[in-house]
Protein backbone atom coordinates (compact mmCIF):
# COMPACT_ATOMS: atom_id res chain seq x y z
CA UNK A 1 0.00 0.00 0.00
CA UNK A 2 1.04 3.42 -0.88
CA UNK A 3 1.67 5.93 1.52
CA UNK A 4 1.73 9.78 1.31
CA UNK A 5 5.27 10.40 1.80
CA UNK A 6 4.46 14.25 2.76
CA UNK A 7 2.43 12.65 5.75
CA UNK A 8 5.13 10.91 6.58
CA UNK A 9 7.71 12.89 6.79
CA UNK A 10 5.07 15.12 9.02
CA UNK A 11 5.12 12.23 11.85
CA UNK A 12 8.78 11.76 11.71
CA UNK A 13 9.49 15.40 11.93
CA UNK A 14 6.47 14.94 15.03
CA UNK A 15 8.58 12.59 16.60
CA UNK A 16 11.63 13.67 16.35
CA UNK A 17 10.61 17.33 17.80
CA UNK A 18 8.83 15.39 20.61
CA UNK A 19 12.50 14.04 21.19
CA UNK A 20 14.46 17.17 20.89
CA UNK A 21 11.82 18.52 23.95
CA UNK A 22 13.16 15.78 26.41
CA UNK A 23 16.19 15.67 28.42
CA UNK A 24 17.71 12.52 29.17
CA UNK A 25 16.88 10.19 32.39
CA UNK A 26 19.40 10.76 35.71
CA UNK A 27 21.61 8.38 36.52
CA UNK A 28 21.27 8.17 40.11
CA UNK A 29 23.70 6.65 42.74
CA UNK A 30 22.86 4.73 45.56
CA UNK A 31 24.10 5.66 49.17
CA UNK A 32 24.88 1.78 50.30
CA UNK A 33 28.48 3.06 52.19
CA UNK A 34 29.12 -0.65 53.25
CA UNK A 35 29.79 -1.04 49.97
CA UNK A 36 33.45 0.64 49.78
CA UNK A 37 34.88 0.59 46.31
CA UNK A 38 31.48 -0.99 44.59
CA UNK A 39 29.15 1.83 43.17
CA UNK A 40 25.90 1.10 42.06
CA UNK A 41 23.81 3.13 39.77
CA UNK A 42 20.29 3.67 38.74
CA UNK A 43 19.43 5.22 35.30
CA UNK A 44 15.70 6.33 36.32
CA UNK A 45 13.38 5.43 33.18
CA UNK A 46 10.44 6.97 35.18
CA UNK A 47 11.34 10.38 33.95
CA UNK A 48 10.38 10.03 30.62
CA UNK A 49 6.95 11.89 29.80
CA UNK A 50 5.48 8.56 29.29
CA UNK A 51 6.70 7.42 32.66
CA UNK A 52 8.92 4.24 32.07
CA UNK A 53 11.84 2.80 29.89
CA UNK A 54 9.00 1.74 27.05
CA UNK A 55 9.18 5.66 25.95
CA UNK A 56 12.25 5.06 24.03
CA UNK A 57 10.89 1.42 22.53
CA UNK A 58 7.43 3.35 21.44
CA UNK A 59 9.69 6.12 19.62
CA UNK A 60 12.03 3.53 17.89
CA UNK A 61 8.78 1.58 16.79
CA UNK A 62 7.25 4.25 15.22
CA UNK A 63 10.09 5.42 13.37
CA UNK A 64 10.99 1.76 12.38
CA UNK A 65 7.00 1.81 10.66
CA UNK A 66 6.72 5.20 9.46
CA UNK A 67 10.23 4.29 7.99
CA UNK A 68 8.59 0.71 6.49
CA UNK A 69 5.90 2.65 5.08
CA UNK A 70 3.69 0.18 7.46
CA UNK A 71 1.77 2.91 8.98
CA UNK A 72 -0.33 5.71 7.17
CA UNK A 73 -2.59 8.48 7.99
CA UNK A 74 -6.03 6.92 8.61
CA UNK A 75 -4.09 3.32 10.15
CA UNK A 76 -5.15 1.77 13.47
CA UNK A 77 -2.41 1.04 16.14
CA UNK A 78 -2.43 -2.17 18.21
CA UNK A 79 -0.03 -3.86 19.93
CA UNK A 80 -0.31 -6.43 22.30
CA UNK A 81 1.54 -5.52 25.74
CA UNK A 82 1.48 -5.80 29.82
CA UNK A 83 0.93 -2.37 29.96
CA UNK A 84 3.58 0.26 29.98
CA UNK A 85 4.50 -0.23 26.18
CA UNK A 86 0.49 0.47 25.50
CA UNK A 87 1.02 3.50 27.50
CA UNK A 88 4.01 4.70 25.23
CA UNK A 89 2.65 3.44 22.24
CA UNK A 90 -0.67 5.77 22.93
CA UNK A 91 1.19 8.80 23.38
CA UNK A 92 2.81 8.87 19.90
CA UNK A 93 -0.44 7.78 18.75
CA UNK A 94 -1.95 10.76 20.00
CA UNK A 95 0.72 13.25 18.34
CA UNK A 96 -0.15 11.49 15.23
CA UNK A 97 -3.67 11.34 15.34
CA UNK A 98 -3.67 7.73 15.19
CA UNK A 99 -6.32 5.23 17.07
CA UNK A 100 -4.38 3.44 19.15
CA UNK A 101 -5.50 -0.21 20.82
CA UNK A 102 -3.62 -2.29 23.50
CA UNK A 103 -4.43 -5.87 23.67
CA UNK A 104 -3.38 -6.25 27.59
CA UNK A 105 -3.88 -9.32 30.00
CA UNK A 106 -7.42 -8.63 31.98
CA UNK A 107 -4.92 -8.62 35.15
CA UNK A 108 -3.17 -5.69 34.23
CA UNK A 109 -2.71 -2.50 36.60
CA UNK A 110 -5.78 -0.64 36.67
CA UNK A 111 -3.41 2.80 36.76
CA UNK A 112 -2.01 1.90 33.24
CA UNK A 113 -5.37 1.33 31.57
CA UNK A 114 -5.91 4.75 32.79
CA UNK A 115 -3.06 6.12 30.95
CA UNK A 116 -3.60 4.14 28.02
CA UNK A 117 -7.02 6.16 27.96
CA UNK A 118 -5.72 9.53 29.57
CA UNK A 119 -3.55 9.39 25.49
CA UNK A 120 -6.83 8.61 23.98
CA UNK A 121 -6.12 4.45 23.24
CA UNK A 122 -8.49 2.08 24.43
CA UNK A 123 -7.58 -1.39 26.28
CA UNK A 124 -8.99 -4.99 24.66
CA UNK A 125 -8.61 -7.67 27.77
CA UNK A 126 -7.65 -11.02 27.06
CA UNK A 127 -8.03 -13.70 29.90
CA UNK A 128 -4.65 -15.04 29.12
CA UNK A 129 -1.47 -13.58 28.94
CA UNK A 130 -0.50 -16.22 25.80
CA UNK A 131 -3.51 -14.61 24.14
CA UNK A 132 -1.73 -11.35 23.22
CA UNK A 133 -0.14 -12.22 20.33
CA UNK A 134 -3.26 -13.60 18.24
CA UNK A 135 -5.61 -11.67 19.54
CA UNK A 136 -3.64 -8.78 18.24
CA UNK A 137 -3.01 -9.79 14.75
CA UNK A 138 -6.63 -10.50 14.11
CA UNK A 139 -7.67 -7.00 15.40
CA UNK A 140 -5.08 -5.62 12.98
CA UNK A 141 -6.44 -7.75 10.13
CA UNK A 142 -10.15 -6.60 10.84
CA UNK A 143 -9.47 -3.03 11.45
CA UNK A 144 -7.17 -3.02 8.67
CA UNK A 145 -4.57 -2.13 11.21
CA UNK A 146 -1.04 -2.05 11.96
CA UNK A 147 0.11 -4.26 14.92
CA UNK A 148 3.30 -2.65 15.85
CA UNK A 149 4.74 -6.06 17.45
CA UNK A 150 7.03 -5.21 20.25
CA UNK A 151 8.41 -8.74 20.91
CA UNK A 152 9.16 -8.94 17.33
CA UNK A 153 10.78 -5.85 16.17
CA UNK A 154 12.19 -4.54 19.79
CA UNK A 155 15.88 -5.68 18.92
CA UNK A 156 15.64 -4.27 15.34
CA UNK A 157 13.68 -0.96 16.00
CA UNK A 158 16.78 0.47 17.93
CA UNK A 159 20.15 1.65 16.69
CA UNK A 160 21.74 0.01 19.13
CA UNK A 161 25.24 1.74 17.12
CA UNK A 162 23.89 5.02 17.08
CA UNK A 163 24.25 7.67 19.97
CA UNK A 164 20.92 8.19 21.18
CA UNK A 165 20.32 4.87 22.47
CA UNK A 166 20.42 4.26 26.06
CA UNK A 167 23.29 1.57 26.08
CA UNK A 168 25.41 5.22 24.99
CA UNK A 169 23.79 7.10 27.21
CA UNK A 170 24.70 4.93 30.06
CA UNK A 171 28.86 5.21 29.08
CA UNK A 172 28.14 9.04 28.46
CA UNK A 173 26.97 9.44 31.94
CA UNK A 174 29.34 7.60 33.81
CA UNK A 175 32.54 9.31 32.10
CA UNK A 176 33.42 10.91 35.13
CA UNK A 177 32.70 8.48 37.66
CA UNK A 178 35.32 7.05 40.23
CA UNK A 179 34.83 3.59 37.85
CA UNK A 180 33.76 5.05 34.61
CA UNK A 181 33.12 1.58 33.04
CA UNK A 182 31.13 -0.31 34.49
CA UNK A 183 31.99 -4.11 35.56
CA UNK A 184 28.35 -5.21 35.16
CA UNK A 185 25.21 -3.93 33.69
CA UNK A 186 22.43 -5.46 34.87
CA UNK A 187 18.84 -5.83 32.96
CA UNK A 188 15.53 -7.25 33.01
CA UNK A 189 13.82 -8.60 29.88
CA UNK A 190 10.47 -7.65 28.68
CA UNK A 191 10.33 -8.16 25.02
CA UNK A 192 14.51 -8.51 24.98
CA UNK A 193 15.61 -5.38 22.96
CA UNK A 194 16.99 -3.10 25.88
CA UNK A 195 19.30 -6.18 26.61
CA UNK A 196 20.21 -6.70 23.25
CA UNK A 197 20.67 -3.16 22.48
CA UNK A 198 22.77 -2.94 25.58
CA UNK A 199 24.66 -6.19 24.70
CA UNK A 200 25.70 -5.38 20.85
CA UNK A 201 26.64 -2.25 22.32
CA UNK A 202 29.54 -3.12 25.08
CA UNK A 203 30.93 -5.42 22.16
CA UNK A 204 30.53 -2.63 19.21
CA UNK A 205 32.40 -0.35 21.26
CA UNK A 206 34.60 -3.10 22.23
CA UNK A 207 34.00 -2.30 26.63
CA UNK A 208 35.34 -4.18 29.33
CA UNK A 209 31.45 -4.37 30.44
CA UNK A 210 29.62 -7.43 31.29
CA UNK A 211 25.92 -7.80 30.84
CA UNK A 212 23.73 -9.99 33.12
CA UNK A 213 19.93 -10.48 32.46
CA UNK A 214 17.77 -11.09 34.97
CA UNK A 215 14.36 -12.86 34.81
CA UNK A 216 11.22 -13.38 36.93
CA UNK A 217 10.08 -16.69 38.15
CA UNK A 218 7.46 -18.23 35.78
CA UNK A 219 9.63 -16.57 32.36
CA UNK A 220 11.19 -18.76 29.56
CA UNK A 221 14.09 -16.43 28.51
CA UNK A 222 16.45 -18.04 31.45
CA UNK A 223 15.71 -21.73 30.62
CA UNK A 224 16.10 -20.68 26.80
CA UNK A 225 19.30 -19.16 27.39
CA UNK A 226 20.71 -22.20 29.03
CA UNK A 227 19.30 -24.88 26.69
CA UNK A 228 19.08 -23.12 23.73
CA UNK A 229 15.29 -24.41 22.92
CA UNK A 230 13.15 -21.99 21.49
CA UNK A 231 10.57 -23.86 21.72
CA UNK A 232 10.22 -23.76 25.39
CA UNK A 233 6.35 -23.19 26.64
CA UNK A 234 6.11 -21.27 30.13
CA UNK A 235 1.96 -22.33 31.67
CA UNK A 236 1.74 -19.30 33.32
CA UNK A 237 2.39 -15.66 32.83
CA UNK A 238 5.06 -13.42 34.68
CA UNK A 239 3.28 -11.83 38.03
CA UNK A 240 6.08 -8.78 37.94
CA UNK A 241 4.28 -6.29 35.13
CA UNK A 242 6.40 -5.82 32.09
CA UNK A 243 9.26 -8.41 32.51
CA UNK A 244 9.01 -12.14 31.87
CA UNK A 245 7.35 -13.68 29.14
CA UNK A 246 5.58 -17.83 28.87
CA UNK A 247 7.46 -18.39 25.57
CA UNK A 248 10.69 -17.17 24.36
CA UNK A 249 10.31 -13.69 22.26
CA UNK A 250 12.02 -13.31 18.59
CA UNK A 251 13.79 -10.18 20.17
CA UNK A 252 15.33 -12.06 23.01
CA UNK A 253 18.85 -12.69 21.79
CA UNK A 254 20.61 -14.89 24.30
CA UNK A 255 24.31 -14.70 22.54
CA UNK A 256 24.95 -11.10 23.76
CA UNK A 257 24.25 -12.22 27.23
CA UNK A 258 27.45 -12.60 29.65
CA UNK A 259 25.12 -14.16 32.69
CA UNK A 260 21.67 -14.83 33.49
CA UNK A 261 20.35 -15.01 36.82
CA UNK A 262 16.28 -15.96 37.93
CA UNK A 263 15.31 -13.72 40.92
CA UNK A 264 12.38 -14.78 43.20
CA UNK A 265 9.15 -12.68 43.16
CA UNK A 266 9.21 -11.91 46.97
CA UNK A 267 12.93 -10.75 46.18
CA UNK A 268 11.66 -8.43 43.51
CA UNK A 269 8.61 -7.12 45.96
CA UNK A 270 10.90 -7.23 48.97
CA UNK A 271 13.72 -4.92 47.25
CA UNK A 272 11.41 -1.96 46.32
CA UNK A 273 10.19 -1.44 49.26
CA UNK A 274 13.71 -1.58 50.98
CA UNK A 275 14.87 0.80 47.68
CA UNK A 276 11.96 3.19 48.69
CA UNK A 277 13.54 3.73 51.85
CA UNK A 278 16.57 5.28 50.25
CA UNK A 279 15.32 6.70 47.25
CA UNK A 280 11.85 8.13 49.43
CA UNK A 281 9.86 7.48 46.32
CA UNK A 282 8.87 4.31 44.78
CA UNK A 283 9.91 2.23 41.90
CA UNK A 284 7.36 -0.73 39.90
CA UNK A 285 8.15 -4.21 40.91
CA UNK A 286 10.77 -4.86 37.44
CA UNK A 287 13.43 -2.38 39.40
CA UNK A 288 13.34 -4.84 42.03
CA UNK A 289 14.25 -8.11 39.64
CA UNK A 290 17.12 -5.80 38.24
CA UNK A 291 18.41 -4.13 42.05
CA UNK A 292 18.33 -7.37 43.68
CA UNK A 293 20.71 -8.81 40.75
CA UNK A 294 22.84 -5.91 40.94
CA UNK A 295 23.05 -6.74 45.07
CA UNK A 296 24.25 -10.25 44.09
CA UNK A 297 26.57 -8.97 42.49
CA UNK A 298 27.59 -6.51 44.34
CA UNK A 299 28.00 -8.67 46.98
CA UNK A 300 29.76 -10.96 45.38
CA UNK A 301 32.42 -8.50 44.16
CA UNK A 302 32.95 -7.54 47.53
CA UNK A 303 33.72 -10.71 48.77
CA UNK A 304 36.46 -10.91 46.51
CA UNK A 305 38.04 -7.93 47.24
CA UNK A 306 36.57 -6.53 43.83
CA UNK A 307 35.86 -2.55 42.80
CA UNK A 308 33.80 -1.11 40.38
CA UNK A 309 30.41 0.18 39.15
CA UNK A 310 27.42 -1.28 38.22
CA UNK A 311 24.93 0.12 36.45
CA UNK A 312 20.76 -0.93 35.85
CA UNK A 313 17.19 0.49 35.11
CA UNK A 314 14.62 1.91 37.51
CA UNK A 315 12.15 1.22 34.79
CA UNK A 316 9.29 3.05 36.17
CA UNK A 317 7.56 4.31 38.95
CA UNK A 318 6.12 2.54 42.38
CA UNK A 319 2.92 5.13 41.89
CA UNK A 320 1.42 2.54 39.07
CA UNK A 321 1.05 -0.37 41.36
CA UNK A 322 -0.21 0.82 44.03
CA UNK A 323 -3.10 -1.18 44.50
CA UNK A 324 -0.39 -4.29 43.90
CA UNK A 325 2.96 -4.34 44.89
CA UNK A 326 2.37 -1.30 47.26
CA UNK A 327 -0.73 -3.20 48.73
CA UNK A 328 -0.10 -5.66 51.76
CA UNK A 329 -3.20 -7.76 50.81
CA UNK A 330 -2.32 -8.40 47.52
CA UNK A 331 0.98 -9.42 48.07
CA UNK A 332 0.37 -11.67 50.52
CA UNK A 333 -2.38 -13.34 48.09
CA UNK A 334 -0.58 -13.05 45.21
CA UNK A 335 3.47 -12.72 45.60
CA UNK A 336 3.50 -14.45 49.60
CA UNK A 337 5.26 -13.69 52.65
CA UNK A 338 8.37 -10.80 51.97
CA UNK A 339 9.72 -10.42 55.71
CA UNK A 340 12.29 -12.67 54.99
CA UNK A 341 14.04 -11.33 51.94
CA UNK A 342 13.25 -7.56 53.63
CA UNK A 343 15.22 -9.22 56.48
CA UNK A 344 17.91 -10.03 54.54
CA UNK A 345 18.48 -6.67 52.92
CA UNK A 346 18.44 -4.91 56.01
CA UNK A 347 21.29 -6.87 57.21
CA UNK A 348 22.99 -6.16 54.03
CA UNK A 349 23.38 -2.64 54.43
CA UNK A 350 25.29 -3.79 57.72
CA UNK A 351 27.19 -6.53 56.33
CA UNK A 352 27.62 -5.78 52.71
CA UNK A 353 26.66 -9.56 52.63
CA UNK A 354 23.54 -10.96 50.66
CA UNK A 355 23.12 -14.76 52.26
Amino acid sequence: MNRDPHWISTAIRKIEADYQRSADTHLIKLDIPVLDGVDIYLKDESTHPTGSLKHRLARSLFLYALCNGWIGEDTTIIESSSGSTAVSEAYFARLLGLPFIAVVPRHTARKKIEQIEFYGGKAHFVDSPAAIYDESRKLASALNGHYMDQFTYAERATDWRGNNNIANSIFEQMKLEAHPVPRWIVMSAGTGGTSATIGRYIRYQMLDTKLCVVDPENSVFHAFYQTRDPNIVGNCGSRIEGIGRPRVEPSFIPDVVDEMRTIPDVASIATIHWLEKLLGRKAGASTGTNLYGVLQLASEMRARGEQGSIVTLLCDSGERYLDTYYDPAWISANIGDISGYLEQLNAFEHSGILA
